[in-house]
């Protein structure tokens, strides 16, 4: 599948289509059963390396991955029960949590610190909960969710989610196009959210939706430190559900991305 968006800002990376399928693609990049892994790195591997990428029910990477992508509450498997993830987001469980739950799966080998103190994403393990209950969380109805590069998708598939990774310029550009042919100015959204969410679950509510809006994400400081290595410190992911990535696809032609402020700005790069 061709992309004008992709060509028109001159993407330094391929475009990423998210799918839900059954099938694993051949020599798709999976996360073994049981190991820790940021879902990022699927997304990286499809986007920077041109892997297709999949996740499934045992091979998520981590627990808040598992959810993001659609598996489920994954939190309600955190070792040491749910209210142990509350506190690992918030202020932390105390100085003996992480030694008694590190032998748990899907936890990073690092998280020790995090366990006992708190990752201090949010004020109190009450503002967690909440935050867990506002989730859109779901079953996806498939063994896998599939990312693979937006290019290699037959046409005979339908991604849920296309996702671009994207620098401050290209990222500008998007949300300009996101809102050129649409009633209203608020089409793009930054909600928080682990940085599978903003690409997995709720990238799928928008796509659900009377009137989509695309999602920036990878505002992730957890993420972003997984990625930085690989990508730099400059880029975000902008997740667009599919019907609303057609609608921009049709408005390139004869837009903003193909007059000189936009020239302009690329040849300073």
């Amino acid at each position: 599948m061709d992309s004008a968006i992709a060509r028109a800002i001159e993407a330094r990376f391929e475009p990423v289509a998210l799918l839900f399928s059954d099938e694993l693609p051949a020599g798709a990049m999976q996360f073994a059963p049981g190991k820790w892994g940021c879902v990022m790195w699927l997304l990286l591997a499809a986007a920077v390396k041109g892997r297709p990428a999949a996740a499934g029910r045992e091979t998520f990477g981590c627990l808040g991955g598992g959810t993001g992508l659609g598996f489920g509450n994954q939190y309600e498997n955190w070792p040491g029960g749910i209210a142990c993830f509350y506190g690992f987001l918030s202020t932390g469980n105390g100085p003996q949590a992480g030694a008694d739950v590190m032998t748990g799966p899907g936890l990073r080998r690092d998280a020790a610190a995090d366990l006992a103190e708190g990752e201090r994403y949010l004020k109190d393990p009450a503002t967690t909960k909440r935050f867990v209950d506002a989730l859109p969380i779901v079953e996806v109805p498939t063994r896998y969710v599939v990312l693979k590069p937006l290019a290699q998708v037959g046409p005979d598939e339908r991604p849920e989610v296309v996702i671009f990774l994207v620098d401050p310029d290209r990222l500008s550009a998007l949300v300009v196009l996101a809102n050129y042919g649409r009633d209203g100015n608020e089409n793009v959204i930054i909600p928080w959210g682990a940085g599978c969410q903003t690409i997995g679950i709720l990238a799928y509510r928008e796509a659900r939706s009377e009137h989509p809006r695309a999602i920036v994400g990878l505002t992730d400081l957890s993420a972003r430190t997984y990625v930085a290595a690989q990508v730099g410190h400059q880029q975000m992911t902008f997740a667009v559900p599919f019907a609303m990535f057609e609608e921009m696809e049709a408005n390139v032609p004869g837009s903003f991305l193909e007059r000189d402020t936009w020239r302009e700005l690329m040849q300073g790069q």
